[in-house]
């Protein structure tokens, strides 16, 4: 039953307990944060120096090495001037810690890191500027294009060829479909998976590989008003999907979640690809791709909640955060069709690199 309870369930005094005995903190204040599958607290120690301490579910826990790669991958992004977050050393100089405790389900392995805090509140409680979406396009792809330069002798753990949230990986949604029985939202994530397959998995070899965040979605990119009654980005954070994967991938993947809390989601790919291929211009497959590879991450997304809930009811209302409005894009996006939700985002996105160049 491991599975059952992989999230973890950390209590206030135990949360405090690692933090004197780790890092010699006396906590004077702890608020729990929102998480898909881990567990994560805002923490204020009497000491100063406000942190986030993350706790891995107890399956992801079982990866030292892909933890260790993803934290470095942090750290590097921030030396090189994005704003991601990085880990604070225990006093012992550890970046994560492995403690067996007991937070409900029996004695379990989980892997505890403190991070540093970054100011700022998520992208999707303000208002999606075509602006502020050029950036975010921007971020992503500058990001990416930055975690090529990296080097760790066990980066190749990366390559996550069976990952469920990895964009070549759609067709392991097939096992889940039963979950959608009787609604009729199974039918419309059937046909797009078969048109992924048709149309996606035959041009894969012209897309570029790349090491990517995987993750860049509207409850991970931190924005602050900017002081011209706009915000800009503050933060890049959660990077549990950091996979050796395609460039298109990310960009897909930031449409896709930047859409839900849009008024109007349509409008979003434009501003979004015309600040990726202002870092990384695409090549004609990846274009050709990247309507499919959108409603793909949304099928991802709205099936794979489903079984989250299944396995934890106690977190439905924020796992199916995406669901409520996701339902209603992806239909009404197919509905639509591949040409005319193109036309939008390509004549959007050229009439903004237009616009940006002058």
């Amino acid at each position: 039953m491991a599975e059952k309870h992989s999230k973890p369930n950390f209590s206030h005094s135990q949360v405090s307990e690692i933090l004197k005995r780790c890092y010699n903190l006396t906590t004077l204040e702890i608020h729990s944060l929102p998480s898909y599958d881990d567990q994560n607290f805002y923490v204020v120690p009497v000491e100063g120096c406000k942190g986030v301490l993350k706790i891995l579910n107890s399956e992801d826990s079982e990866d030292l090495d892909l933890t260790e790669v993803q934290t470095f991958a942090m750290s590097f992004l921030q030396q090189k001037g994005l704003p991601a977050q990085t880990v604070l050393p225990s006093t012992s100089g550890q970046l994560m810690s492995l403690e067996e405790i007991d937070c409900g389900y029996g004695l379990q392995k989980y892997l505890v890191r403190l991070l540093t805090y970054l100011p700022g509140t998520t992208i999707s409680q303000v208002p999606s500027t075509p602006q502020l979406l050029y950036e975010t396009g921007q971020m992503a792809a500058t990001m990416d294009k930055v975690l090529q330069e990296m080097r760790h002798p066990k980066i190749s753990i990366l390559e996550r060829e069976k990952f469920i949230w990895s964009l070549t990986n759609v067709s392991l949604l097939e096992p889940y479909l039963h979950l959608l029985d009787g609604d009729p939202l199974q039918e419309v994530v059937k046909s797009i998976i078969h048109q992924f397959k048709t149309s996606v998995e035959p041009q894969r070899s012209n897309f570029r590989k790349a090491i990517i965040h995987g993750d860049v979605n509207d409850l991970n990119v931190l924005v602050e008003p900017d002081g011209n009654d706009g915000h800009r980005i503050s933060g890049i954070i959660d990077f549990g999907h950091v996979q050796r994967d395609y460039y298109i991938h990310e960009l897909a993947i930031n449409i896709m979640y930047m859409m839900i809390e849009h008024p109007n989601p349509i409008e979003v790919g434009g501003p979004i690809l015309a600040g990726w291929e202002s870092v990384l211009p695409l090549k004609e497959a990846e274009k050709d791709c990247l309507y499919v590879l959108v409603l793909s991450r949304f099928c991802q997304s709205l099936v794979l909640a489903r079984h989250s809930v299944t396995l934890h009811p106690e977190n439905e209302e924020y796992l199916m955060i995406t669901a409520k409005r996701g339902v209603y894009i992806v239909t009404h996006l197919w509905t639509l069709g591949k040409g005319q939700v193109e036309k939008v985002w390509f004549e959007s996105a050229a009439q903004l690199n237009k616009k940006m160049a002058v």
